[in-house]
């Protein structure tokens, strides 16, 4: 079999080689080392600029949420902001971030199941957008800094729809016993609005739900949006009060393997907008500020990640494994939850795929892989091993382990090529060492 180009980003050369916004792949890694992140900024514009001319297009008012738990570091929010996206944040860390990189903190959404009072105190004094408040707790303590700071705080809820999308267990957040959120079900979602209404220093703007990840389907979010919906309508029949975001999250499906299919945005988005109108009339209420946070489906195929082969071991009669230089500590999300990935030798990139093997990381774990049991042109060592679509979820989730320096990342685009976070030393290792 051969190569599939599963991006529009992504393509081969006249020498064979794998190539990223038309740069050699194999070039890159002999410049830069490897393990090494790629991130085509170009992809990311592209993507963030189909989600933000869609939600135009179809929605009264809509505002796309750049997810940065799927990738942050400082360049990424320029980028972004420059996009003209807004910014969902989980952690001070992730706001720290943006802000250092220059981002409008009003434009900054807090999320959280377990925000501290100090989280949220210097949310509030960096003069952060709207808390996405998880829990009664949660309100309780955002009441109270805000009459410490002598501030106020615009407030939306997550709730949780109950629905399963049907994705991995461990990525589906919207279900009635969800960690996340507060069931609307069981009506402890409505009694979560009453007490949000009582507070003197909280605005009330909306209501927040995820149903879960990797959704190629609009069904989910058709069905989420007709829970929602339903719950807005309630709110002001038993409360008085109209609720102005509703923001459904994020999920949107990546192509991963050659045999899925790229996401259709306009559709899924189009889909949305006819549901939430029709709920608008059936209910005969005010069309809301929707928001959306497609934040892996923004810069997973814009990631690449490229390591260098350093053995190749055939165990006679069972299987082979390609050993290479990184693995787990920079891609945890195969050892995690068997996360698929599309693997290719970059020099060899016009060679068929007939060599079957493992390609395991360098971690002293047995469970130190990226792929099992994968076609892939049979390589030589030193050859240049890509993992495609590693945007959203890699660096993001690397980690230390083995005492191991995380990559660089390098940002591309067609006028040039930039380091987005520099490579790890051994002194960045011990930095905070006693």
């Amino acid at each position: 079999m051969k190569t599939v180009l599963l991006h529009d980003n992504y393509g081969i050369n006249e020498e064979g080689h794998f190539t990223v916004c038309g740069y050699d792949t194999v070039k890159l890694a002999k410049e830069y080392g490897t393990p090494l992140y790629l991130l085509d900024a170009d992809k990311v514009r592209k993507m963030a600029g189909i989600y933000t001319e869609c939600a135009k297009k179809y929605f009264k008012n809509a505002k796309i949420l750049f997810a940065s738990k799927a990738l942050s570091f400082k360049k990424i929010y320029k980028l972004a902001e420059s996009a003209g996206l807004c910014a969902d944040t989980v952690s001070p860390g992730e706001i720290y971030t943006a802000l250092e990189a220059g981002f409008d903190p009003k434009k900054i959404y807090f999320h959280g199941n377990n925000k501290t009072y100090e989280e949220i105190e210097y949310a509030l004094s960096n003069g952060i957008g709207y808390f996405v408040a998880d829990n009664e707790v949660e309100i309780e303590n955002i009441e109270a800094a805000c009459v410490k700071l002598s501030k106020k705080a615009d407030v939306i809820l997550r709730v949780t729809p109950g629905i399963d999308p049907h994705t991995h267990e461990k990525i589906a957040t919207g279900k009635v016993d969800s960690k996340f959120g507060v069931a609307i079900e069981t009506g402890q979602a409505m009694e979560f609005v009453r007490r949000t209404l009582s507070k003197k220093n909280i605005t009330l703007c909306g209501i927040h739900c995820h149903v879960g990840s990797q959704s190629f389907d609009p069904q989910p979010f058709l069905d989420a949006a007709d829970i929602m919906m339903k719950f807005i309508y309630d709110v002001k029949k038993e409360c008085g009060y109209t609720l102005e975001i509703l923001n459904l999250g994020g999920g949107f499906g990546v192509r991963y393997l050659p045999e899925q299919t790229n996401l259709d945005i306009e559709y899924m988005l189009k889909e949305i907008s006819a549901r939430i109108k029709a709920n608008c009339e059936k209910y005969g209420i005010d069309e809301p500020e929707v928001c959306f946070e497609p934040g892996r489906s923004i810069v997973a195929a814009a990631g690449v990640t490229l390591y260098t082969v350093g053995n190749v071991k055939t165990i006679t009669g069972y299987k082979s494994y390609i050993s290479i230089d990184g693995g787990m500590a920079d891609n945890p999300r195969y050892a995690l939850y068997k996360a698929p990935y599309y693997c290719l030798i970059a020099d060899k990139a016009d060679k068929d795929m007939d060599f079957r093997a493992d390609v395991a990381g360098r971690c002293c774990e047995s469970g130190d892989l990226i792929q099992e049991n994968v076609f892939i042109q049979k390589p030589d060592i030193g050859d240049v091993l890509a993992v495609c679509v590693t945007g959203a979820y890699n660096y993001s989730m690397s980690s230390n382990y083995n005492r191991l320096c995380k990559p660089a990342l390098v940002m591309l685009s067609k006028d040039k090529v930039e380091i987005g976070v520099k490579r790890e030393t051994f002194e960045d290792l011990v930095r905070n060492d006693e």
